[in-house]
């Protein structure tokens, strides 16, 4: 919950599915929304299969390593963050040869 309290603006939209975990969300500072699965899949935008899709992926990725530290985190998850929004092969190719040139200068 404190790191939440740091990330999350105030006044913010949060979305979650209706596990109970996620109780202590309707006591914050920011509005708290449940999809329930169950009965509405998703109503226009509101829907957390994205999230799920990118954590799934990111845990997939991140198994191979056998643990990640604890310092390093951030870092494997932007990694993550940049695999998952960069689908196309060719692309990620193209921006790490930009990446490689930009820095052997």
């Amino acid at each position: 919950m404190p790191i939440m309290e740091r990330k999350i603006v105030p006044d913010s939209i949060v979305y979650s599915d209706c596990w109970k975990g996620y109780n202590v969300l309707d006591v914050s500072d920011f509005k708290h929304f449940r999809i329930n699965h169950s009965e509405l899949f998703a109503d226009r935008q509101n829907h957390i299969n994205g999230i799920e899709n990118f954590w799934n992926q990111a845990k997939r990725h991140m198994r191979k390593f056998n643990g990640v530290p604890k310092a390093h985190f951030g870092l494997f998850l932007k990694e993550c963050e940049w695999r998952f929004n960069t689908s196309d092969p060719s692309k990620k190719l193209t921006q790490i040869k930009q990446w490689v040139k930009r820095h052997l200068r």
